[in-house]
């Protein structure tokens, strides 16, 4: 029984979104991942303007910043919340960084990373935990 267990959460953990306190939300599938910002960050932001994307092949630690969103009131940092190395970035948001607040949870991507450390998966939100962040005040 513990082994189905232990598989059944490594199964959860290998396709699951989580979420940071800081609104990032992070994709995991496999040994990948994709890091963006949250609907109630894009909120926040309002109309985003440019997006900085992080180059090719860098590795980030936890807690790095991975790049930024600016927007027409404010710039925020978004920050990489596991360790990994950048193999795809959005391109898409150099020419139509608008995509982050029509579709800031699917089609905003930030970035694609390949995973290096997974142990900050244990600090993020799932989706209801989020949720319950947001409804206090955060």
């Amino acid at each position: 029984k513990q082994w189905y267990q232990r598989r059944v959460r490594a199964q959860r953990r290998s396709q699951s979104m989580y979420f940071t306190e800081s609104h990032e939300w992070v994709k995991v599938d496999g040994n990948k991942f994709r890091i963006g910002i949250t609907d109630h960050a894009q909120a926040a932001l309002g109309d985003v303007v440019f997006v900085e994307l992080p180059e090719l092949d860098t590795e980030y630690d936890a807690g790095d910043e991975i790049g930024t969103v600016e927007s027409v009131k404010a710039v925020g940092d978004v920050g990489c919340p596991i360790g990994g190395i950048v193999q795809a970035v959005n391109e898409q948001l150099l020419d139509s960084p608008g995509i982050v607040n029509s579709s800031p949870e699917e089609e905003g991507w930030i970035a694609e990373l390949e995973l290096t450390d997974s142990s900050g998966l244990d600090d993020l939100m799932d989706k209801d935990a989020y949720n319950a962040y947001l409804a206090d005040g955060a």
